[in-house]
């Protein structure tokens, strides 16, 4: 039966929650495709330094409530926004922007344009040096050294290992919990989290916190695999832009870098399932979230039917 919200604020409602949540071996087991992504399903907030920024909201849960708009935002780098963009962010009177990428990246990209009272928050996840990677890979303009270093499925084999240690490492445990926090509380206002390309880093936090909400997994991974369709055109941009740069001769190579795909996201459960045999422990133990803070999270940002 689906669980209430009402019934999470009682001693067994706590039980049900953590019962609820699928083990992660359920999560990556292959069953029915979600539903094809469509424009109508997602709001995508539309800037011109920025590609992937959606609204996390509007998805429906197991118990029949919506995931509420306007309180929890994703993204990608915001370094290169516009003046114009910049007064869109604030009309969305955001309190806290939460910035997952390593130094690297910021120093590359360049720091948050954020508008007026929104409090930037540093929260680096390690990428297991994938960004230093593609740019080695890239600044050698080398194809005989790019494709020893991406080609025969090395690009894609590094991004799973990339997902694997979303689990395995501790402090990346420690800053997805602590955004998780974050969201669940008010003081914080509406929050964006985002990486460089809002997809991976950005992509597994936003799964999970659909998933604590009670957003069927088929539908997290269909939010999640949206970032192909967003992204698209922008990133042929880029690797058109390298060929043409003469920077790479196969710019397909990097193709397994700007994408999301189900292998990556199943690697991620997968190792949850490995190091903690379920969604719940991984939550609780892995991430250090208490029950009262799940409820406080699916209060905040789950509407009644």
């Amino acid at each position: 039966m689906p669980l209430s919200r009402r019934a999470l604020l009682t001693t067994t409602g706590a039980t049900a929650l953590f019962a609820s949540l699928p083990t992660a071996a359920a999560q990556a087991r292959p069953g029915p495709r979600p539903r094809p992504w469509s424009t109508n399903a997602i709001r995508q907030i539309p800037l011109q330094g920025a590609v992937n920024v959606r609204d996390v909201g509007g998805s429906l849960t197991y118990d029949g409530g919506r995931v509420r708009y306007g309180l929890a935002y994703r993204g990608d780098a915001l370094g290169k926004l516009t003046d114009a963009d910049v007064s869109t962010l604030a009309g969305l009177r955001l309190g806290t922007v939460v910035d997952l990428r390593v130094p690297l990246e910021v120093q590359y990209d360049g720091a948050d344009r954020l508008p007026a009272g929104t409090v930037g928050v540093s929260r680096p996840i390690n990428d297991n040096g994938l960004f230093a990677r593609i740019q080695q890979a890239i600044g050698s303009r080398d194809p005989v050294l790019q494709e020893s270093m991406l080609g025969g499925g090395r690009a894609a084999a590094f991004m799973t290992e990339v997902y694997r240690i979303f689990v395995t490492d501790a402090g990346n445990r420690a800053a997805f919990g602590a955004t998780l926090r974050d969201l669940a509380n008010p003081a914080r206002g509406p929050l964006l989290l985002h990486c460089t390309s809002g997809k991976d880093r950005t992509g597994w936090t936003s799964y999970l916190l659909l998933t604590l909400l009670g957003v069927p997994a088929s539908t997290a991974r269909a939010d999640y695999l949206a970032s192909n369709t967003i992204r698209a055109a922008y990133d042929a941009k880029v690797r058109e832009g390298l060929k043409l740069g003469g920077y790479m001769q196969n710019p397909d190579l990097i193709v397994p870098f700007q994408e999301v795909r189900d292998a990556y996201l199943d690697a991620a459960l997968d190792q949850v399932r490995v190091s903690y045999g379920s969604l719940f422990r991984y939550v609780s133990e892995g991430l250090g979230l208490e029950f009262r803070e799940l409820v406080a999270l699916r209060e905040r940002l789950v509407a009644e039917a």
